[in-house]
């Protein structure tokens, strides 16, 4: 940030810089290298660096806001994203969590993930979970179906019944759409309390940046906060917050500030 002395705002800047006064040691410091080049080279990364969370069992997710804030390129996330889906590396999820949230889940950790709530189900009609994750999962990559293509596609395994997709729905794997009760989301099971967290996050991170007097953290301060109200870490929403364009990062002579975008 630029000083002057005839500048009237120099103590504004002054007292900008003790409220964000950070170890000389942190100057380089980085959210990890934010920018990747490659789309594959950041889920990889942040997969790595999904938080532990406790007395919940879920694989790791990754928000496609977190991949924006990561590839500078969002044509390139979209189009390689688009590829990774067709090529069933991973999933993608509508999330109830905001209008553009979606969750990025590799096809490996989504069955972990479906094989373990099925399991909870303790129904002795599990031959629709192994007809949904042959005949619908495995075919049907895009992230929503309809109730006549759901019913074709697991009648390849059997006779359906209306039950069975109340078990499907009660498992969590598949969720109504709102505007149209013909169709269905495919979900992610067991993480109801995650995605509140997630949510309750976002309100905690956004509430401490704006009682700053300027909006603003040092980036090396920062990631040493623990959210009270999100089992999920500062890093994970971070990201989930510059890519969603709630915040920006700024490159200071001090090191990375992170800061509230003004609406």
């Amino acid at each position: 940030m630029e000083t002057s002395n005839n500048n009237p705002s120099t103590s504004r800047k002054r007292s900008r810089s003790e409220d964000n006064s950070a170890p000389e040691s942190n100057q380089s410091h980085s959210l990890d290298n934010l920018i990747f080049s490659d789309t594959m080279v950041a889920l990889q990364m942040m997969r790595a660096q999904f938080p532990r969370i406790d007395k919940v069992s879920v694989e790791p997710f990754i928000l496609q806001s977190q991949l924006y804030s990561s590839v500078k390129d969002r044509t390139q996330v979209d189009r390689e994203l688009e590829s990774l889906r067709r090529e069933k590396v991973l999933r993608v999820f509508k999330l109830n969590t905001g209008q553009d949230d979606h969750a990025l889940m590799f096809m490996e950790d989504y069955l972990k993930q479906m094989k373990r709530a099925v399991k909870s189900m303790e129904t002795k009609k599990q031959g629709v979970f192994e007809w949904f994750e042959v005949h619908v999962i495995h075919s049907k990559p895009e992230p929503c179906i309809g109730h006549q293509e759901l019913l074709s596609l697991l009648s390849l395994g059997g006779k359906v019944k209306d039950e069975d997709i109340s078990l499907l729905i009660n498992a969590g794997l598949l969720t109504r759409q709102l505007i149209d009760s013909e169709m269905y989301w495919f979900a992610i099971p067991n993480i109801g309390s995650v995605l509140k967290g997630l949510t309750q996050g976002r309100k905690e991170l956004l509430s401490l940046l704006n009682r700053k007097k300027y909006k603003e953290m040092m980036l090396a301060i920062l990631e040493k906060k623990r959210l009270r109200l999100s089992p999920l870490d500062i890093r994970f929403h971070l990201r989930d917050l510059l890519g969603s364009g709630h915040l920006k990062t700024i490159q200071t002579p001090s090191g990375l500030v992170i800061r509230v975008v003004k609406n």
